[in-house]
């Protein structure tokens, strides 16, 4: 695998107690925010309570090995000069060049259901055609939904909240296609269970079948390392192990926060990327007597099994990038009510990308999981938490041979689990859940005046769209005046 080298950060702790503007969480949103204001000559400090950037989508080493999670890999795939992508804006705002992201493209991805298998790529026409081999009364259907998608806003602040499959079931009838066709959306992108918003959906369906996936050659490491770079050329001052104690307030508008060391720094915008609840949850106890309603936690966690071996997946004639797996006749995305749902999983093959810069063979199998249940096994005594986690692992195993036929547990050189916990625990976010709240804020405001979000809760997910919210919101409210944006919504600005 190839090394990346990670520029340290010259700053350890804050150099003044006032800022233009102070962002809580080195996330994939807070950094972009971070470089879009610092671009612009704001003096800017970056919390993080860690000691390493990425929030979800970080890294991880174990001996010589490096680890990507939550990154299986990029959406919103774009060619280079490719006008009107989210990817080409995103580079642009950032003034990153795009031969700096070493990017390849998926070979192919699949969904896996019992009595039926769909692969897409890149090419949406790919999946038109297998949707046209195998429902062929619904291949005109779903041009009619890709059309309707095509021309929907779906970033309009005053889109009204929408269940997507009341939308779809409009264009396609046969109810095994519908489900195919929203398990990786979900799974791979909802706060709801069973279901998501139409505009998320629209999201999620260019995202991932309209445009596709890819990789970056190091991984998330050199995401990581162009926005480090990033941060520094822009003069961020980000301070490591020092997280957000509480958000200073004063007759409703924030005005600083307390540092988990005691500081206090004052800044007249904070923008947090730690989640909804949990930005809401730190606001100054004595100031807000009245505390502010939370919005609801997310339901939806996983377990993520992590596997090198000494045989690639295509040495044993396995060539998909991606598989959507579900052995139900319908797709049960939901919080289990066991410690893991073994009948669903994505299993992510890095090997299997247009371009393999490992030396190894590497696997990585997602199931969703319920916290709740793995919480009480961490705070339990004994081996408990150790012993399920190998369950996991078991399970994992049994599920590779089902796909892989050759695949053999004498292969594996190198295993881990984390559950979610181990989300709660570096994400911060509350009950382990990924996609957080449900009650998500589209224009990143709050209750709070000069208190706002990225990333998650503002309803943009993965590594471009949560980038992209973290330019918005810094364009919106950092670097636009009252009057522009009262004329202009987050969509208008990458």
């Amino acid at each position: 695998m190839t090394e990346v080298t990670l520029p340290i950060s010259r700053h350890f702790t804050p150099s003044e107690t006032r800022y233009d503007a102070i962002i809580i969480g080195a996330g994939m949103s807070g950094m972009a925010a971070a470089i879009r204001l610092g671009m612009y000559d704001k003096k800017v400090l970056l919390l993080e309570k860690h000691s390493i950037t990425g929030g979800l989508n970080s890294y991880y080493g174990r001996g010589k090995r490096q680890f990507d999670v939550g990154l299986h890999a990029l959406t919103n795939f774009a060619v280079k000069k490719e006008r009107g992508r989210p990817l080409t804006k995103l580079l642009k705002q950032l003034r990153i060049p795009y031969d700096e992201l070493l990017l390849v493209e998926q070979q192919y991805s699949q969904i896996n259901f019992p009595d039926n298998t769909l692969n897409f790529t890149n090419d949406v026409n790919n999946l038109i055609n297998d949707i046209g081999d195998k429902f062929p009364h619904e291949v005109d259907g779903f041009r009619k939904l890709i059309a309707h998608i095509e021309n929907f806003n779906e970033v309009a602040l005053d889109n009204p909240y929408t269940p997507a499959k009341e939308v779809v079931r409009r264009f396609i009838k046969d109810s095994d296609l519908l489900e195919m066709i929203f398990c990786p959306l979900l799974i791979y992108g909802s706060a709801w269970e069973n279901d998501m918003d139409f505009s998320q959906f629209a999201i999620m369906f260019k995202s991932i079948f309209l445009e596709g996936f890819g990789r970056t050659t190091g991984g998330v490491r050199k995401i990581i390392q162009l926005l480090l770079k990033k941060m520094d050329e822009a003069n961020v001052e980000v301070c490591f192990r020092n997280g957000v104690k509480q958000i200073l307030t004063q007759k409703g508008r924030a005005i600083g926060v307390e540092t988990s060391r005691g500081e206090v720094i004052h800044a007249p915008m904070v923008l947090s990327c730690a989640g909804l609840p949990e930005t809401l949850s730190l606001l100054d106890k004595q100031e807000n007597q009245n505390s502010l309603p939370l919005p609801r936690t997310g339901k939806l966690s996983f377990t993520e099994t992590i596997l090198i071996t000494n045989t690639k997946p295509k040495n044993l004639s396995f060539d998909p990038t991606i598989v959507f797996y579900n052995n139900r006749s319908y797709y049960k995305y939901q919080k289990p009510e066991e410690l893991f749902d073994k009948e669903s999983a994505v299993l992510c093959f890095p090997n299997n990308f247009k371009g393999d810069d490992y030396n190894e063979g590497v696997y990585r199998l997602t199931m969703m999981a319920n916290y709740d249940k793995w919480k009480s096994l961490k705070d339990t005594e004994g081996s408990a938490y150790i012993d399920q986690k190998e369950m996991v692992y078991l399970e994992g195993i049994k599920l590779l041979k089902k796909m892989i036929p050759n695949f053999s547990e004498d292969q594996v050189l190198f295993k881990d689990v984390f559950t979610p916990t181990s989300v709660e625990r570096y994400t911060g976010h509350f009950g382990g859940c990924v996609y957080g709240s449900p009650d998500k804020s589209r224009d990143g405001s709050t209750p709070v005046n000069g208190l706002y979000v990225c990333g998650t809760d503002q309803g943009f997910l993965g590594i471009i769209g949560s980038m992209l919210s973290g330019i918005s919101i810094a364009n919106l409210y950092g670097l636009m005046g009252s009057s522009t944006r009262a004329k202009m919504g987050p969509e208008t600005h990458p």
